[in-house]
C-alpha cells in the first residue's frame, strides 16, 4: 500500500468565518487565476499588493503560503501558516499545511501536533485524519528502526518494521516525505489532486474564489464548541507566553471591564501586570461550554502559576462571535 501526505491546497475547503476577512473579489480572483496558470511570481506580487491594504486577509495569506510551498520556500511558508493559526485558530487547513511542511522536513512530532490541532478545530476533516495516520506510521517506523539498531535480534520489532514499511511504501524506515512539484492546471480547476510519488505531498489547485465565498462563509454549527474551546486555549497559551498583544486580542472591543474602567486603561494595567512577571503558566481544566447563537459561556477551573503566585479557581468567560472570531466579552471568577 502506498501513502502520501495531503496538503490542504484546494481553497474551496478553507472555511472562512465572516465576509470581512475575504479579499476583494477581483483581487482574489486574479490571484487565483495566476496561481492556477502556474504564474506564481505574478500571483505573489498580486497578493502582496492586496495585503498592503488588507494585512489580515486570511484567504490571500493562505494562498501566499501555498505559493511559497510550491517555490520550496518552506521556512517562509511555515511562517505564513503559523501566523494564520495564531490569527484564525478556528481554521483547520493552515494546521494541516503546517504538518505537511514539518513532515517534509522530517519533523514528525511537530507534524502530529499540528494535525491534532486541525482535527480539534474540525473533527470531520478527513484529510487531517489520513495525514495523522501517515505521520504516526512514520514515527512508528523510526521507533522500530531504532529498536533494531539497539537489538538486531529483536524479531518482533523486525516484523513490525516490515509491516509499517509495507504500509507507508518505503524501505528505509523513516525517510522524509518530499514536497512534490505541482503542475499548473490550465483546464478544470476542480480536477482531483495529482498523484505523487511515494511519500510525496499531494496537492491540488484552488477552486473558484467566488464559490468559496458563497459556500463556506460559516463553520459547521456542530463544531462551535470545539472552536470556542480552541479560542480559550489559545487565550491561555498567549497569556502563558506573555505575548500581551495576542492575549489582549482575545478580548472584544466592547469587553466589560471588571471595575468599569475604560478598555484602554484596563489593557494598560493587564500589560503591566503580565510583563512584570518572570514567568506565567495558565492551564484550564474541566471546561463546560454552552452556546446560544453568537454568544458562548465557558466555565472551567483555571490553574495559574507565576514566580510570585500559585492559585486554582473557577472561571467564567462569556464570549461573543465578532467578525467570525470568538472574543471575550465578560470575564469573572466564581461558580
Amino acid at each position: 500500500m502506498r501513502t502520501s501526505f495531503h496538503s490542504a491546497i484546494a481553497l474551496s475547503t478553507l472555511l472562512f468565518c465572516a465576509t470581512p476577512l475575504i479579499a476583494n473579489a477581483d483581487d482574489a480572483s486574479d490571484a487565483s487565476k495566476l496561481y492556477k496558470a502556474g504564474q506564481l511570481n505574478e500571483a505573489l506580487k498580486k497578493i502582496d499588493a492586496s495585503l498592503v491594504s488588507k494585512p489580515k486577509d486570511a484567504q490571500m495569506r493562505f494562498l501566499k503560503g501555498l505559493i511559497l510551498t510550491e517555490q520550496n520556500k518552506s521556512a517562509e511558508a511555515i511562517t505564513v501558516f503559523t501566523k494564520l493559526t495564531d490569527d484564525y485558530p478556528e481554521l483547520p487547513e493552515p494546521y494541516n499545511n503546517l504538518a505537511v511542511l514539518y513532515a517534509a522536513n522530517g519533523q514528525y512530532v511537530k507534524a502530529s501536533a499540528a494535525l491534532e490541532m486541525a482535527i480539534r478545530t474540525n473533527p470531520t476533516y478527513g484529510t487531517a485524519h489520513e495525514n495523522l495516520g501517515d505521520v504516526y506510521a512514520k514515527l512508528a517506523s523510526q521507533a522500530y528502526d531504532k529498536a533494531l539498531q539497539l537489538d538486531s535480534n529483536n524479531s518482533t520489532a523486525k516484523l513490525k518494521l516490515n509491516l509499517v514499511k509495507n504500509l507507508i511504501g518505503n524501505t528505509t524506515g523513516g525517510t522524509n516525505p518530499k514536497l512534490s512539484p505541482v503542475n499548473p492546471v490550465a483546464a478544470n480547476p476542480a480536477a482531483p489532486a495529482t498523484t505523487a510519488a511515494p511519500n510525496a505531498v499531494v496537492t491540488s489547485k484552488p477552486a473558484d474564489v467566488k464559490a468559496l465565498v458563497k459556500t463556506n462563509s460559516t463553520p459547521p454549527v456542530s463544531n462551535d464548541k470545539e472552536v470556542v474551546l480552541t479560542a480559550v486555549e489559545s487565550w491561555a497559551k498567549d497569556w502563558s507566553n506573555q505575548e500581551v498583544n495576542k492575549y489582549l486580542a482575545h478580548y472584544a472591543k466592547d469587553f466589560q471591564t471588571p471595575n468599569g474602567e475604560s478598555r484602554s486603561n484596563w489593557a494598560d494595567d493587564r500589560r503591566a501586570k503580565i510583563e512584570s512577571k518572570g514567568k506565567i503558566k495558565v492551564n484550564i481544566d474541566d471546561p463546560k461550554i454552552d452556546i446560544d447563537g453568537n454568544s458562548a459561556t465557558i466555565k472551567f477551573r483555571q490553574h495559574y502559576v507565576s514566580d510570585r503566585l500559585s492559585s486554582s479557581s473557577r472561571k467564567i468567560l462569556v464570549l461573543t462571535k465578532q467578525d467570525g472570531k470568538w472574543l471575550i466579552k465578560q470575564e469573572r471568577s466564581g461558580s
